[in-house]
């Protein structure tokens, strides 16, 4: 439609030109259709009276001059009275056209028309009707003209004047006639060509369509053409590719979350119902520990969940202001408990970073947890800089991680010892969750070969803010209390990964 439009305005434009200029070429002066012609003789004494008027002969016609030769001689007068004197002849020639004032407009009518008498000196008479127009004058001949006569020459007359007005109206209604033929033959061509183009773009809608959350494997087709179109369906079966893979991961997520719940109901669940069963041999205060930690847990799990499910919906961190990492390092390592060694490499100046002070002290009290879990007898942090970054490295002396398993412990509920016990397996939400607070935060978290006598090191990169800009920023996310997993005195955080 916009096409057809487009194209429509600069033919119409043409055609109207055209008309315009077919209009300015019939009211030229040379193509005007009645043009009177008058040549005049004119004979006098020159020394006659000059009040006397001379002795002369003219003809009139239209556009077509006739006249006799005649001999001086022949050309007599009462008035020339002298013989034997000069004589004077003059000739003159004069023409006047008479130019009908045209429309553009095809449906006026011709015999209202009015016209205009035009001298060949550019001399022009205000517009007259075509009615009122006079027969030709005296015609050739010795007598005055009869009355029907004249009439006739004043019908011809009008009927000249007249006709290109009706030429004009003719080649108008061909030229808007031609045009909107044009624009609607370009109108049917725009619509089959656009029609077959954007026939694989419908195929696209039936089938996004027809795709539902029960089905996510189907796919769009692709032309086989290499143009906008194909690259369209190729960025839709990706976004679905991408979209089947979190629906999917949800759905896992989902299922290992209740499970991971429904263990330490089970267990709680059991260990009341022996405990009420035998009351008289039950040891009340250890069922009430037992209980405790189990209920502990879930909270930790439910605390988890949470988080991870704020940070898959937050695409930044929120309440950021500029960290001192190096402060926050040695705060947190100061106030945490531990049965290793914990070796601490951090240099003696501030070290900016912006974000969200309690998630990057959640980040750190992950990586801890992790590392404890696997530790033998020492954990090391180390903290340094670069140009624009700074590079924060927890390592500890444990078997490690095995190359091909670097990337999925950053998977959700993901362990790769395989059990699940509280004590040992973990919630395996510790490390995907450190991954996520780094993403927030404009940056990396990675696992990397550890040191030569083995163990693991995982390395977050984040950027690095210029000295300048750090100031005391004690905003209510900096103040918040670190979550419990960060502030857990035990070496057995539920947040390990391996």
């Amino acid at each position: 439609m916009i096409a057809t439009a487009v194209t429509a305005i600069p033919v119409l434009a043409v055609a109207a030109l055209a008309a315009v200029f077919l209009k300015t070429q019939a009211m030229r002066f040379d193509n005007a259709p009645v043009i009177n012609i008058g040549i005049c003789v004119e004979v006098w004494a020159t020394e006659e009276d000059p009040k006397k008027m001379p002795t002369g002969v003219c003809a009139l016609h239209d556009g077509v001059v006739e006249m006799d030769w005649r001999e001086v001689g022949s050309l007599t007068s009462n008035r020339i009275t002298y013989k034997d004197r000069v004589t004077a002849i003059r000739a003159s020639y004069h023409s006047t056209a008479l130019i009908p004032q045209l429309s553009l407009w095809p449906f006026n009518e011709p015999e209202r028309m009015t016209y205009r008498a035009v001298t060949d000196t550019g001399m022009a008479s205000d517009p007259l009707p075509l009615s009122g127009i006079p027969g030709a004058g005296i015609p050739k001949g010795k007598y005055l003209p009869a009355f029907s006569e004249v009439e006739q020459d004043a019908a011809k007359r009008r009927a000249l004047l007249a006709q290109p007005q009706r030429t004009l109206n003719l080649r108008v209604f061909s030229l808007a006639s031609g045009a909107l033929l044009l624009i609607g033959l370009f109108g049917c061509v725009v619509r089959i060509a656009v029609g077959r183009v954007l026939r694989p773009v419908e195929a696209i809608r039936r089938e996004m369509a027809d795709i539902t959350e029960h089905d996510l494997s189907r796919r769009v087709p692709v032309p086989r053409a290499r143009n906008e179109i194909a690259g369209l369906a190729t960025t839709v079966n990706a976004t679905l590719d991408r979209l089947e893979v979190a629906v999917e991961d949800n759905r896992r997520f989902v299922a290992d979350a209740s499970h991971e719940l429904r263990s330490p109901i089970a267990a709680l669940r059991a260990e009341l119902e022996i405990a009420t069963a035998h009351p008289g041999l039950t040891d009340w205060p250890a069922v009430v520990d037992a209980a405790l930690a189990d209920t502990d847990r879930l909270q930790q799990l439910a605390t988890d969940l949470l988080l991870l499910a704020r940070l898959d919906h937050t695409p930044t961190a929120g309440h950021e202001a500029t960290v001192d990492l190096t402060a926050l390092v040695h705060d947190h390592t100061a106030r945490r408990r531990t049965r290793h060694t914990l070796i601490t490499d951090l240099p003696d100046h501030p070290i900016p970073v912006r974000g969200n002070r309690a998630l990057l002290d959640r980040l750190l009290g992950n990586l801890l947890d992790n590392a404890e879990r696997h530790a033998t007898t020492t954990i090391h942090i180390s903290l340094t800089t670069t140009d624009h970054h700074v590079v924060l490295e927890v390592r500890d002396d444990g078997p490690g991680i095995p190359p091909e398993d670097r990337e999925r412990v950053f998977d959700r509920f993901t362990r790769l010892d395989h059990s699940r016990t509280r004590d040992t397996g973990g919630t395996g939400l510790g490390l995907p969750i450190a991954r996520r607070i780094a993403t927030a935060h404009h940056s990396t978290l990675h696992a990397t070969d550890g040191p030569a006598a083995g163990g693991a090191r995982l390395v977050a990169v984040l950027p690095l803010q210029p000295h300048g800009t750090l100031r005391n920023t004690d905003s209510d996310a900096d103040r918040a209390p670190a979550p419990p997993s960060a502030e857990r005195g035990t070496g057995r955080g539920p947040n390990g990964r391996r």
